[in-house]
């Protein structure tokens, strides 16, 4: 049987993120980014580091603020 996959990783594992990179490429600060995405700039500094995996809401609101699948954004920690 497969590893089940959600947006929290594979089984509870955390995922990788490209969050801080993207952010950057558009040169914008994480306040920005937060008053975006409607959450405080401490989510986005969670998400970044790694220490908070987003709620299936917020990662598809940060899929379409850069204009990107989840997939390119998000993908679990083998």
């Amino acid at each position: 049987m497969g590893r089940r996959v959600s947006i929290h990783g594979v089984e509870g594992h955390p995922l990788r993120n490209r969050l801080r990179e993207l952010r950057q490429e558009r040169g914008i600060t994480q306040e920005e980014l937060a008053a975006a995405l409607d959450v405080t700039r401490q989510t986005i500094i969670a998400i970044e580091r790694g220490k908070y995996d987003p709620s299936l809401r917020l990662a598809f609101k940060i899929s379409r603020f850069f204009g990107k699948k989840i997939e390119e954004i998000f993908e679990p920690e083998d």
